[in-house]
């Protein structure tokens, strides 16, 4: 490979063309108007602007980004993560170009996309799913529906992610309310008005585990990270290993993702993603067949570099390891700095006047800006992520504490002062926390 295109944007792109620079891969960027000043434009070793900032009339302008790989003469595409990463019909544009594409096949994605279809999928491969149905259409279907599973219930977007297309119902009146409205926004994200119901499974913990697979039938674990510590049902800080389930429960999550891998032929890095009841009961929820946010914490506890291996994956090479040549090199805990008032989680805005960040052995940041860029209105506001390792916990804890008291942010509001916050909660600091942390923290 000698030439990579990075259909994506931010710290992800930067993030991508730091290990194409290792490997002597040269990097294509593309932006929208707003983003022409942001490092990874300056980073990459050519940079096209594909249009306007609305992400509808640039980053997700499939032919637009088809029309710079065939002029950039690139050998392939690595599409980060949201956007475009997880669509089918683009991965085939980009195969159907001659161009590699840097994730597993079109069809996979499209199966694992459709959250109904892949449930289903789980539980002809015997991985246990959370309680739910199949696509309803009516809210009165959906009523008789929850009724049989019991409440509180999840009313989700079937080709959601993110937390984005999901609301929480405790009761038929719930269901009603919101029925429609789900729909259309269903429609309106993701193209796709399908609606299902899941069981919502109260103090659950969200713990999910990485994979990686090659083209030859190989796959592997690489542990699980805990992601629980959510707001807007968005992750805000995970970490390897969980520090809350005991080993059995771990080895059931091992399992099942495999078991998940090989069900659908996945190639690539992926992430099984689970939530795991009071009792330790493990449920499979859904798939990502991309590159996660977090992966720099599996980074950390593995020595890998994961962008790395997609490309050799993507190349048809094989993984030379088996499971057993993997053990956790201690812990690590990745924190997202968005650009959102600490309290209210509402986007800001703005210029940043300052933004110095500690350096120091264990001390990552993955950064989409620097000090000067102005963060718009027009994509998500995270602008970095803190990942912390040492050879334990504690010590992470510590050296968080210590990096977070030297951070400088300053030209908008930052959720610093919330990740500060956590790091003297009794539950987050004890490890035994579970997604109800934010919601229910003293005061709030």
């Amino acid at each position: 490979m000698q030439k990579l295109l990075i259909a994506n944007r931010g710290e992800i792109a930067s993030r991508i063309i730091r290990t194409c620079r290792q490997q002597g891969i040269q990097t294509v960027a593309v932006y929208s108007q707003a983003d022409q000043e942001m490092p990874f434009v300056k980073m990459a070793d050519e940079a096209y602007l594909i249009g306007d900032p609305p992400v509808a009339k640039s980053y997700l302008q499939m032919d637009t980004i088809i029309d710079v790989a065939k002029k950039a003469q690139v050998d392939a595409v690595h599409p980060g993560y949201g956007l475009l990463s997880e669509n089918a019909t683009f991965a085939q544009k980009v195969l159907d170009a001659g161009v590699i594409w840097v994730g597993p096949k079109p069809s996979v994605i499209a199966q694992m996309g459709d959250k109904v279809m892949a449930r289903q999928v789980m539980i002809e491969a015997n991985v246990p799913v959370v309680p739910g149905s199949e696509e309803i259409t009516t809210w009165e279907e959906a009523v008789r529906i929850a009724n049989q599973i019991g409440y509180p219930v999840l009313l989700k977007a079937s080709a959601g992610g993110g937390g984005v297309g999901m609301v929480l119902c405790h009761s038929d009146h719930d269901l009603e309310q919101h029925f429609a409205t789900t729909q259309k926004r269903a429609e309106m994200y993701f193209g796709s008005s399908a609606v299902f119901l899941e069981k919502f499974l109260e103090r659950s913990r969200h713990i999910e585990v990485q994979v990686l697979a090659d083209q030859h039938g190989n796959a592997l674990h690489l542990f699980e990270r805990e992601c629980s510590v959510q707001r807007r049902n968005q992750k805000i800080i995970e970490e390897s290993l969980s520090p809350s389930i005991g080993q059995e429960a771990r080895e059931k999550l091992y399992q099942a993702a495999l078991q998940a891998v090989h069900a659908v032929g996945y190639y690539g890095a992926g992430t099984v993603e689970f939530l795991v009841d009071q009792q330790e009961n493990c449920y499979f929820i859904e798939m990502n067949t991309r590159l996660q946010v977090e992966h720099p914490v599996t980074e950390a506890i593995t020595g890998l570099d994961l962008v790395s291996w997609q490309l050799a994956i993507a190349e048809e090479k094989a993984l030379p390891w088996k499971q057993a040549d993997f053990e956790p090199l201690g812990h690590a805990i990745e924190y997202r700095l968005y650009a959102e008032d600490p309290v209210t989680f509402f986007p800001s805005p703005g210029k940043i006047e300052v933004f110095s960040l500690p350096e120091g052995d264990g001390i990552r940041f993955d950064a989409g800006v620097e000090t000067g860029n102005t963060i718009t209105p027009f994509y998500d506001p995270m602008i970095a992520k803190c990942i912390i390792s040492g050879s334990s916990r504690e010590e992470v804890l510590t050296k968080s504490r210590e990096t977070f008291a030297q951070m400088k942010i300053e030209g908008i509001k930052c959720n610093l002062p919330l990740l500060v916050e956590l790091l003297d909660h009794p539950d987050f600091v004890s490890g035994k926390y579970d997604t109800t942390i934010l919601a229910n923290r003293k005061g709030k």
